[in-house]
């Protein structure tokens, strides 16, 4: 988690992590990477979604997906007009 705030603070960093506690960890940063104070890391830790949050989206997104997809077929089978996002679930 250390790493993905580094990254979203500075996508261009290279570094490397020793640990995954933020106050115990050695940070080492590579190739002139300006350093991050821990303080703004911690706080673009705590902005940033949770495991579970990632996973709860990701699941919404496949149920909203189906959900879709089953519309998009009932619509084909009773010859009725697809929206262009039901169209691009069974395009694309």
């Amino acid at each position: 988690m250390i790493i993905e705030a580094i990254l979203e603070i500075n996508p261009n960093a290279v570094v490397t992590v020793d640990g995954n506690d933020i106050n115990t960890c050695e940070i080492t940063w590579h190739n002139g990477t300006t350093p991050i104070s821990k303080a703004d890391i911690e706080a673009k830790i705590a902005e940033m979604p949770t495991e579970e949050e990632k996973r709860t989206a990701r699941e919404e997104e496949r149920t909203a997906r189906e959900n879709l997809k089953a519309s998009a077929k009932a619509k084909l089978i009773a010859g009725e007009p697809l929206t262009e996002e039901e169209a691009n679930t069974i395009v694309l």
